[in-house]
């Protein structure tokens, strides 16, 4: 069984779809760690345990990466229960770089100005 940590940020990004986005993400003390959820439409992500909040969040981040999201941010709006409006800072995270190509073929198209991938 899971308890409310207390804790919630606000998500906001591009899904794979490139459309803007701005959800709450919870999280839930469990027996072993804190588990992140996201609910975006008809998706709902929920982490693996992690040792806190932080890590969670992390998970998470990575999760919808892998999904195809970009330009992703948070910010902390509860701690500890308690409403944070906009006083916190956004956080940045670095969308994953697509591998290069490599080759004649990858030379060839940086050579003309075509974009990677």
């Amino acid at each position: 069984m899971s308890d409310p940590a207390g804790e919630k940020y606000q998500l906001a990004g591009f899904d794979a779809r490139e459309r803007g986005f701005n959800r709450p993400v919870e999280f839930e003390q469990t027996s072993s760690g804190y588990q992140a959820t996201l609910r975006y439409e008809t998706t709902r992500i929920v982490t693996p345990d992690a040792p806190s909040t932080t890590d969670a969040l992390q998970q998470l981040i990575a999760i919808l990466q892998q999904q195809g999201y970009t330009q992703l941010r948070s910010q902390q709006s509860y701690r500890d229960g308690l409403y944070l409006g906009s006083q916190e800072l956004w956080v940045e995270y670095p969308d994953r770089q697509a591998p290069s190509e490599l080759g004649l073929l990858g030379l060839l198209k940086k050579w003309m100005g075509y974009p990677p991938g």
